[in-house]
């Protein structure tokens, strides 16, 4: 999971900089989820807001065929050359 986490933030912040503004909302978490990040945020320093937001963009990655919007070549079967 690390190495797909580090892979995968390698990749968007190459391709996807985030925006500047940011809306603020409420979320819940379970106090396992939360004990845990506390303890990935001390060991790296990484504010815990930007593993939240890093993970609903790996849901919405996952998630963006049921979404609406321009089919990708790959998303229709294309292969990339």
């Amino acid at each position: 999971m690390v190495k797909l986490l580090a892979t995968w933030r390698a990749t968007r912040t190459r391709t996807a900089p985030m925006s500047r503004k940011k809306i603020s909302t409420t979320i819940y978490i379970t106090p396992e989820q939360n004990d845990r990040l506390k303890l990935l945020h001390e060991r790296t320093k990484v504010p815990i807001a930007v593993y939240i937001r890093e993970g609903i963009d790996m849901v919405l990655k996952h998630y963006e065929h049921v979404l609406p919007g321009q089919m990708s070549l790959e998303a229709a079967g294309h292969k990339k050359s």
